[in-house]
Formats: C-alpha cells, sequence, structure tokens
C-alpha cells in the first residue's frame, strides 16, 4: 500500500551521500515535537480540569523506560519462551489469544529473531516463527546467517547498541485485506500495538531491556527473513536484550 511504504525509514550506504531526516529551523522543531497538545494553550492547565494521579511504581501495567542502550549479554531461551506466551492462545477450549483482535482476526504475524551469538537457542536457524494457536514456533528455512537481519534492523552509526533479540510484528495483508478491506489494515496495527505492550510488561517482569524500534525499511526487512514483501508488511520492530 503507498500509505505504508511512505512510512518506511531509509538510511543505507547507497543513499547515504542525497539522506537527510530535515532541515527544519529550530524554532518549528520545538513547536512540532512536543510531548503534549493543548487545545487550548492560554487556558491555566492546573485549573482547567480535574487532576489524575499516576500509576503507582508497584502496579503491574506500570513499565520500564524503553532502554537506550543494549550491552553484549545474551537471553536464556527460557526467558525468550516466557516473553511470547502472553501472545499464544489463553486455554484449551478457546481460539481466544491474550491481546484483543478486531473479529478475532489476528492478522499480525510474529518472528523472534536471535541478533547475538550469545543467546541460547534451540536451532541453527536464527528466525522463529510464533503459532500461537499450537502454542509452537516454527522454524524459519535457511536463517542459518543473521548478518542481513542485524544490517536490515541496526543501519550503521545507531547508538543503541547490542540488543541480543528483535522481535518483528509483520502484518499478513492477504488476510487483512480479505475480511475488512482497508479499515483492516488500521486495525491490523492496533493489534500490533496490544502485542508489543504486553511484551514490554512482560520483559519488566523477567528482567529484561525493551525498546520499539521503526529504524528500518520493509524491503531490506523482508529480504533478511524470507518473506514476501508484497504479503507481509513488518508494522514494528522490538529490541530486547540486557
Amino acid at each position: 500500500m503507498e500509505f505504508h511504504n511512505k512510512g518506511n525509514f531509509t538510511l543505507h550506504e547507497c543513499v547515504s551521500n542525497i539522506s537527510l531526516l530535515h532541515n527544519f529551523p529550530a524554532h518549528l522543531l520545538s513547536d512540532l515535537t512536543g510531548n503534549e497538545l493543548q487545545i487550548y494553550p492560554d487556558l491555566d492547565i492546573t485549573t482547567a480540569g480535574p487532576t489524575l494521579d499516576a500509576l503507582a511504581p508497584s502496579s503491574p501495567l506500570y513499565r520500564n523506560q524503553s532502554c537506550d542502550y543494549f550491552d553484549t549479554r545474551g537471553i536464556a531461551f527460557e526467558s525468550i519462551k516466557q516473553l511470547l506466551s502472553p501472545l499464544l492462545r489463553k486455554d484449551e477450549t478457546s481460539y481466544k489469544r491474550g491481546y484483543p483482535s478486531a473479529g478475532a482476526l489476528y492478522s499480525v504475524e510474529v518472528f523472534c529473531c536471535s541478533l547475538s551469538s550469545n543467546n541460547t537457542w534451540p536451532c541453527p536457524e536464527k528466525i522463529l516463527h510464533l503459532l500461537p494457536n499450537s502454542r509452537k514456533l516454527e522454524i524459519v528455512q535457511n536463517s542459518y546467517d543473521n548478518s542481513q537481519m542485524i544490517e536490515a534492523i541496526l543501519p550503521k552509526g545507531n547508538k543503541i547498541g547490542n540488543p541480543s533479540i528483535a522481535i518483528v510484528y509483520a502484518i499478513y495483508m492477504p488476510k487483512t485485506l480479505f475480511k475488512y478491506r482497508y479499515r483492516g489494515y488500521r486495525l491490523a496495527l492496533m493489534e500490533a500495538g496490544s502485542m508489543y505492550m504486553l511484551v514490554d510488561l512482560q520483559c519488566k517482569h523477567v528482567n529484561l531491556k525493551s525498546r520499539q524500534w521503526s529504524g528500518y525499511t520493509d524491503n531490506m526487512l523482508c529480504r533478511a527473513m524470507g518473506l514476501n514483501p508484497t504479503l507481509f508488511y513488518p508494522s514494528s520492530v522490538q529490541l530486547i536484550g540486557g
């Protein structure tokens, strides 16, 4: 879809001499990048309405801050299995999973990718595809070399460190469009957000760090994973490590 393709982020050697992020003046950037929008900026916000209380740090919904820098430690595979557990079928008598999906469509596919040689991993292949209903992981064939994956996700010059794994949330477009047409794309993005938030909270539970990441180009990522980029649209990548 043209709209989705316009959201690609491209920093690659072949375009390094012509790439720039913006040319906005500083005063305009401050207006566009603030983290709060007031509809009535002239109204004193402290007296305009009720004051709310934030979550207590002891709350199970209180998430850790996104990780600024990952170290080189690996992750035990048992911890990775725990991270994925909120995304599975909830019980034996139902097909419902641990996150909401409009019409129970479940049009987002999850791929767990090993980026570090320090991980304990169950197979030589580096990419596993989640089968939530079967509660199993499918081995992505010929994914022995993770160098393409690392290049696709972490462009040169990044300052994020060495994440251990990447979880890729990819919209499977034939299913999305078949049932809900173009509205299905919106619903799939909502679904992906629910999924990565659950995994983010689970990271806190198992003492791992997490960060959402969008600094990749779809075609490069799909090629590294052996996926058809006309069928699978990566919506988000979640970096996880220590």
